[in-house]
């Protein structure tokens, strides 16, 4: 297929800049089949079942963005893509010039990254002191660069899921920002279980598909963790007539890997699973998820859940109504 089919006119002004004052007041945009409802986030403990499963991703997001000079004095932004070690990384540099292996990148605070070398559009560093405390202190909240604004102190909280709890992410799974304690536990009283995945959101989720023909786009890999628990609790949901009802594409990517060999089964590991139209699901049987990039790769993994036709025509509905997009923007349950 073309990427181009999977086009659609987004106004620049709907590209949600800062959260809502609520969590849960956005919008929601229901897709059951081919029909389509305007309803609220907050209605959705009663558009759910009894008996389903909603499996969430406890990824927490980082401070991964750094700021320092080259010892020329040019300015450089680092965006760590993945901690490797107490004082390695690798990570993504912004720079007038790419910095070249064996030079030096000085942080503010004195501390400062040496450049060991270089992997595609990576480059891998280490640092004279350890990596964590680091961006706790001068890390800054690695915002997604359609949110035209730097990080401010609130982001620290809401570019996070309340259920957040274990380091990784450089991007929120951003369809789970919407849920809230109270949120959670409407959906308990109502007997819809919830259950964690983890899956490390790299950078590559905002990587545009490139090439003409999606089949040859290739997508970064990503580590995620579906235990031994959460494969039983699924098969015994489905014994019991429930749904499972994935938050977020990430938590999709991740059951779906656990699934690779038909059978679903823990998964401790990389992923580099490319979902596009054509795929066979094998675990999910409904998605809530925020509105994606046109062209994107989330975008085609929404069309192969629900149909291309009928998820364009989806979001032509929602550009039509204002609904607000992307990470800080409204979201939809899609029911195929």
């Amino acid at each position: 297929m073309d990427r181009t089919e999977f086009h659609y006119d987004l106004p620049a002004e709907l590209i949600a800049q800062q959260p809502l004052p609520e969590r849960t007041a956005s919008r929601l945009l229901v897709a059951d089949g081919d029909s389509t409802a305007d309803r609220r986030f907050s209605d959705l403990p009663g558009l759910l079942k009894a008996g389903d499963l909603l499996v969430l991703n406890d990824t927490r997001v980082i401070r991964a963005r750094l700021r320092g000079r080259k010892t020329t004095g040019g300015r450089v932004e680092m965006l760590l893509e993945r901690v490797t070690g107490t004082r390695t990384a690798t990570a993504q540099i912004k720079a007038s010039r790419s910095p070249r292996a064996g030079s030096e990148l000085r942080l503010a605070n004195g501390s400062s990254a040496h450049v060991l070398g270089r992997r595609g559009s990576l480059f891998r560093l280490e640092f004279n002191t350890d990596i964590e405390p680091l961006l706790q202190t001068h890390g800054e909240v690695p915002l997604p660069p359609y949110i035209r604004r730097s990080a401010a102190p609130e982001d620290r909280g809401r570019y996070q899921t309340v259920y957040a709890r274990d380091d990784g992410s450089v991007a929120a799974p951003t369809a789970g920002l919407h849920f809230d304690a109270d949120l959670i536990q409407a959906l308990h009283e109502r007997g819809v279980e919830t259950a964690y995945l983890t899956l490390h959101v790299g950078i590559g989720t905002f990587a545009p598909v490139r090439t003409q023909r999606i089949e040859d786009h290739h997508l970064h890999s990503e580590w995620c963790r579906v235990t031994p628990e959460l494969c039983a609790l699924i098969q015994q949901v489905r014994q019991q007539g429930g749904r499972v009802v994935a938050v977020g594409t990430t938590t999709v990517r991740a059951l779906e890997s656990a699934a690779a060999d038909r059978l679903l089964q823990p998964f401790d590991g990389e992923t580099s699973l490319y979902i596009r139209p054509g795929f066979q699901f094998r675990v999910v049987d409904a998605l809530i998820t925020n509105f994606h990039l046109p062209e994107s790769s989330l975008l085609m993994l929404v069309c192969a859940f629900a149909g291309r036709d009928r998820m364009l025509a989806a979001y032509r509905h929602a550009v039509a109504q204002r609904y607000r997009f992307f990470s800080y923007g409204d979201a939809m349950l899609i029911q195929p």
